[in-house]
């Protein structure tokens, strides 16, 4: 996605209660690096980054009912997200609870895994050179 997106998540992410409206907007220069902003409340941004792009390797399993409630039925129709914290210290990545998007309608859900081998702060240096 290269142009401003409006996603609608079928249910609030988790923290963002009731916020369900968000614009995914690229970070110019910085490809595959996203701000998701609140469409009402703009005050509320996150960072995300394309796992494809920047997680080699990272494809977290969507269970079939909820790839049923953003109405995909492949995996290429999906864009996988993770959450990024910045710091001066590094930045981390949130690889517990993707943001799954249908590429075409913007449908959109915060997904929890039920796999402790994912971190919810894993240093995107360290995964970014593996």
């Amino acid at each position: 996605m290269s142009a401003a997106t409006v996603l609608r998540f079928v249910t609030p992410p988790p923290g963002l209660e009731p916020l369900v409206d968000f614009r995914l907007d690229p970070v110019t220069g910085a490809s595959g690096l996203f701000t998701l902003q609140a469409v009402d409340r703009p005050e509320v941004r996150i960072f995300t980054i394309d796992a494809a792009a920047h997680l080699p390797g990272y494809s977290p399993e969507l269970p079939d009912d909820r790839a049923r409630e953003i109405g995909v039925a492949s995996a290429e129709e999906v864009l996988a997200l993770v959450v990024v914290t910045p710091s001066p210290e590094g930045s981390t990545v949130n690889l517990l609870a993707p943001v799954l998007v249908n590429r075409a309608t913007g449908a959109s859900l915060q997904l929890v895994l039920d796999d402790d081998s994912f971190p919810v702060r894993a240093e995107l240096a360290a995964l970014a050179n593996a």
